[in-house]
């Protein structure tokens, strides 16, 4: 009776220690969630101050001065270059100019033939096949991957890591009246007469999470606006037309082109929350580079578009994700667009990781707000980039919006070589934001440091200098011609 007795109790005992195992095992499948989807919105040509929550009070940008409040705003963030493809292959790649070989829009000999002293590097078109992109690497952690707009480094962006793909190829602007259908750009069907083409490609990612809410995905949104042509909706070109701006920020066409962009931006972040997505989706939102300064100014930055100087390469950059990054928060931390895949990397935890990788991981400061050690930022141009309009550029000469060199930046400390002529300037950023007083004669010692750091950046990535002169350069006729220019 009494072994009767201690059978009933043993079996119990087992059924309560395999009940604490199953509750043990849900837990640990709790504490484990399902790992966030990704939305990285890339706008073309944006610059640093044409967003209401960065200083505007000409442009409205109501959805994403909210999302700034639900996010981090970094106020010191970068591009990987001063124009379109370069800065694009440095975010879908990580790695930085001299390792992909994208430094321009092809060609690099743009401008004047006989105003360039050198023969510049030649360019390299697209990403090479070999390169292990951002997408491949999400891919490899079990994201579904999509891009809508434009890719710009490389063909099709379905050979490149992306599954699916809707307006993006090699190309790097909607085309003549292209914002409107009938489309130039591929892989899209014609809409219907009159459509705008910021709206579809939209209206194309959220039938993409309707259908795949239940997956883990990676849409990049590479809108092509507000990329030239300027083109905005009639009613939202009218409107700005009789709203008064500031000099430098008045441009009605410009100006509905942002309030479109940022309408589709909230109509994107209100399908993930209808859907239930919100709360386990990290957004990035940000530029490609600076934005044409004779279409918008970002004073007090210099320059824009082209340039390597703040207005060319400084842009806005915004991330919101529920329970890690703190609402309305601002971050002082240098970022650059190559850190976005060394981030995504950590958070996506793939199969396959990337070997080499220019950037760092933003986590700690996301996570925890807490400024990552200082880190230099080396941005490589060996080639010509031609003024974008006469006198309006902010640039070193009337000709050029670039001229081959290299730039640091080092603390406050923002150094520019230039390889014709072996010309520095040196400012600090932190009293001299505008970047108008060169003083690198007063601050040798700074300078030799600075370029120390340069070299030995150039050697660790093989980065090319060109030193080859340029039989057809004519002093006189570059003389003439920034006569003219002036």
């Amino acid at each position: 009776m009494i072994s009767k007795y201690k059978q009933i109790i043993t079996f119990f005992f087992l059924l309560v220690l395999i009940g604490c195992k199953s509750e043990n095992k849900t837990t640990a499948v709790e504490v484990n969630p399902k790992k966030p989807n990704i939305v990285l919105i890339n706008i073309d040509d944006l610059g640093w101050k044409d967003l209401g929550f960065m200083g505007s009070p000409y442009y409205e940008t109501p959805n994403l001065d909210k999302l700034a409040q639900e996010g981090m705003v970094f106020t010191n963030a970068y591009a990987g270059a001063a124009n379109c493809a370069p800065s694009r292959a440095c975010l879908i790649s990580g790695l930085n100019t001299p390792r992909h070989g994208v430094y321009t829009v092809s060609p690099s000999d743009r401008g004047h033939k006989k105003t360039r002293k050198l023969i510049p590097i030649k360019n390299t078109k697209n990403l090479h096949d070999s390169i292990y992109t951002l997408p491949q690497m999400l891919k490899s952690a079990g994201y579904m991957t999509a891009n809508f707009g434009k890719w710009h480094v490389g063909n099709n962006p379905t050979k490149q890591g992306i599954d699916y793909n809707v307006g993006g190829s090699a190309k790097g602007n909607p085309g003549a009246n292209g914002y409107f259908s009938p489309y130039n750009i591929d892989f899209i069907e014609d809409g219907p007469e009159g459509e705008y083409l910021t709206d579809r490609l939209t209206n194309e990612a959220v039938s993409f999470i309707e259908k795949h809410k239940d997956t883990t995905f990676f849409i990049y949104m590479p809108f092509y606006t507000v990329h030239t042509p300027i083109m905005g909706k009639k009613a939202l070109v009218e409107k700005f037309k009789n709203k008064k701006g500031i000099k430098g920020q008045d441009n009605a066409a410009y100006a509905a082109m942002v309030a479109s962009m940022d309408e589709n931006v909230g109509k994107l972040l209100k399908t993930l929350k209808t859907n239930g997505l919100e709360e386990n989706t990290l957004v990035i939102f940000t530029s490609d580079n600076g934005g044409i300064r004779a279409i918008s100014h970002q004073d007090p930055l210099r320059a824009g578009k082209g340039s390597y100087y703040e207005g060319g390469i400084r842009v806005p950059l915004l991330m919101k994700w529920p329970n890690h990054i703190q609402p309305k928060s601002t971050s002082t931390q240098v970022v650059s667009n190559l850190d976005f895949y060394p981030t995504l990397q950590t958070i996506a935890a793939p199969v396959r990781k990337a070997e080499v990788l220019d950037g760092i991981d933003l986590n700690p400061v996301i996570n925890n707000n807490q400024n990552i050690v200082e880190r230099d930022l080396f941005f490589h141009f060996p080639i010509y980039l031609q003024v974008y309009k006469k006198g309006k550029d902010g640039s070193r000469d009337p000709l050029f919006r670039t001229r081959p060199g290299s730039v640091i930046i080092s603390g406050d400390w923002k150094l520019h070589q230039y390889f014709e002529d072996g010309a520095v300037e040196l400012y600090n950023l932190k009293t001299d934001l505008e970047e108008a007083e060169n003083i690198a004669e007063s601050n040798p010692d700074k300078v030799n440091e600075l370029l120390n750091k340069l070299e030995q950046w150039r050697n660790d990535t093989n980065a090319p200098i060109p030193t080859e002169i340029n039989p057809d350069y004519d002093l006189a006729f570059e003389q003439k011609e920034i006569i003219i220019k002036n």
